[in-house]
Formats: C-alpha cells, sequence, structure tokens
C-alpha cells in the first residue's frame, strides 16, 4: 500500500472518505495536508504519504505491530545541560511527544537545525530593523532607492509590506504582515501558517501571535519539521550528507553548514 499526492484511484476515494475530503478520487494538495495533519496527531511520519501504517490508522486496522517509539522521558536530556539553555531542554518532552521526535538521532538532528538559525536559540523574532541598503540588497523586489529611504529602520512598515498580500496575509494597510512575521527558532511566517500551526495548540495562535516566540518557539519549528516531511530525511543517519540534506530543506541552501555539522555532533554524541 502507497498512496502519493498525483494518485487518482478508488483507494484514494476511501481515503479521503474517511478524512473527511471531497472524494474526487485525485490526491491533490487537500489530501495531502490532510493526510500530514493525521499523521502528527497520531504520531507517524508527517511526509503526507500513506504507506502501510498510516493507511492502517486511517482505516482503523487494528491488527498491526504498535510504532516503537523512544518516549520523551528516555531521551538524556541531562546531557544537554550547559550545551543549550535550560528553557529549551524544558520544551522537548511535550514537542517530542506531539511532533514525532521518536529517537536521538531526530532530536540531534532538529536542535542542531534550531540552534543555528536562531543564533544559538537566542532569536525568537525576525529582526526587520533594515536601513535604506539592507532593504535594497534583501528586498529588491520590493524597494528602489525611494521607496527604501521611506521604509527604513521602520520594521513594521518593511514586514507590511514585503509580507503583505502573500502566505494568507492581507494587503499592506491590514498590517498582517507584521502581525505574521517570522517568529520562533525556525521562523514561522504568515498567516497561513501561524493557522496550520494554531490546530496543535491550546492556546488562540491567530489572536496571540506573540506566544510562537515566548511559548512555542521549540514546538513552532517540530511543527515546520512535520510540514515539511524532515524526520524521515533525519533517519537517514548520522553522517554529514544527512546534515547537508536536512540542512537544504530547512535553509533553502546550506548557509552555515559546518556550525550546523558541529553542533549535531556535539548533540548527538550527548544524547546517545
Amino acid at each position: 500500500m502507497l498512496l502519493k499526492k498525483g494518485d487518482n484511484n478508488e483507494q484514494v476515494k476511501q481515503l479521503q472518505i474517511k478524512l473527511g475530503v471531497d472524494p474526487v478520487g485525485n490526491f491533490g494538495p487537500k489530501t495531502e495536508e490532510a493526510v500530514k495533519t493525521f499523521q502528527v496527531k497520531h504520531r507517524l511520519t508527517a511526509d503526507g504519504i500513506v504507506g502501510p501504517a498510516t493507511w492502517d490508522k486511517i482505516m482503523g486496522v487494528t491488527n498491526v505491530a504498535p510504532v516503537i517509539a523512544v518516549p520523551a522521558s528516555g531521551f538524556k536530556l541531562d546531557k544537554l545541560k550547559g550545551h543549550i539553555p535550560d528553557s529549551v531542554i524544558s520544551m522537548i518532552p511535550d514537542t517530542a511527544a506531539k511532533f514525532g521526535i521518536t529517537n536521538s538521532l531526530r532530536l540531534a538532528h532538529f536542535l542542531s537545525q534550531c540552534g543555528h538559525e536562531s543564533g544559538g536559540f537566542k532569536a525568537v523574532n525576525e529582526n526587520l530593523n533594515y536601513g535604506a541598503k539592507g532593504l535594497l540588497g534583501t528586498f529588491p523586489k520590493y524597494f528602489n532607492t525611494s521607496t527604501a529611504a521611506q521604509y527604513e529602520r521602520k520594521p513594521e512598515m518593511i514586514a507590511s509590506k514585503v509580507y503583505g498580500g502573500r502566505m494568507g496575509n492581507g494587503p499592506e494597510a491590514t498590517k498582517d504582515g507584521w502581525k505574521f512575521r517570522g517568529r520562533g527558532y525556525i521562523q514561522l511566517t504568515g498567516k497561513d501558517n501561524y493557522t496550520a500551526f494554531d490546530k496543535f495548540v491550546d492556546d488562540d495562535i491567530l489572536s496571540n501571535p506573540d506566544l510562537v516566540a515566548t511559548k512555542y518557539p521549540l514546538m513552532s519549528a517540530a511543527w515546520f519539521f512535520n510540514k515539511n516531511g524532515l524526520w524521515s530525511i533525519c533517519d537517514k543517519g548520522a553522517d554529514d550528507n544527512t546534515v547537508t540534506l536536512v540542512t537544504k530543506r530547512v535553509n533553502g541552501g546550506t548557509i552555515g553548514l559546518a556550525d550546523r555539522i558541529k553542533h549535531f555532533k556535539e548533540y548527538y554524541t550527548l544524547l546517545k
């Protein structure tokens, strides 16, 4: 059993009926998102692909072997003290339980990426305090010499402009771009992503987006890993090539790769 995006058959219809998706028989983006949501909820690898374990769980088959996972209490979290902040360590159990961090390999990959992306677990809010030169270099699509001078050193205006009208945000005048700017250790950005993440926490994230920075910086990053199918990449191994593959999915390139590799090895050695 293997169903994935692009498939079109009766089994896809059965799947869609179970997931509450319009049973058209075509495995499209809505079905893929519904599958990922189901996988996260049931602690399966959230890759949007329906393999045997996911199919049986959705269909209610009970005569399958349970997924073997390391409980959060099984991680040697005390070994991380002095290497990452205690505040981050305290977030790991709930995050691991909710988002499928089931072994030390996944946790080490995850923490090394979060740490690098946030400058050592320090930055939880996107820095949009750009000067005119920075705006022209970073957002050339949105600014020219004249407009850059009007927006420089005005983070709220900058975010509202560059993120307005996309990622589910309203136009610039709504200031949605500022309200749903990047937050968390791997920055959650845009109303669409905030809306999707909101389904996995008890708090009202849409009304209180700052909670992503203050309460859920690690959990929102784990949501990102799930959404982007990163756990299956993490499971490939503890070698530099795997760290590179994870980095490309997180970063879009290999910026800071040496630092990510260094910390992955550090955390994985401690956690084994």
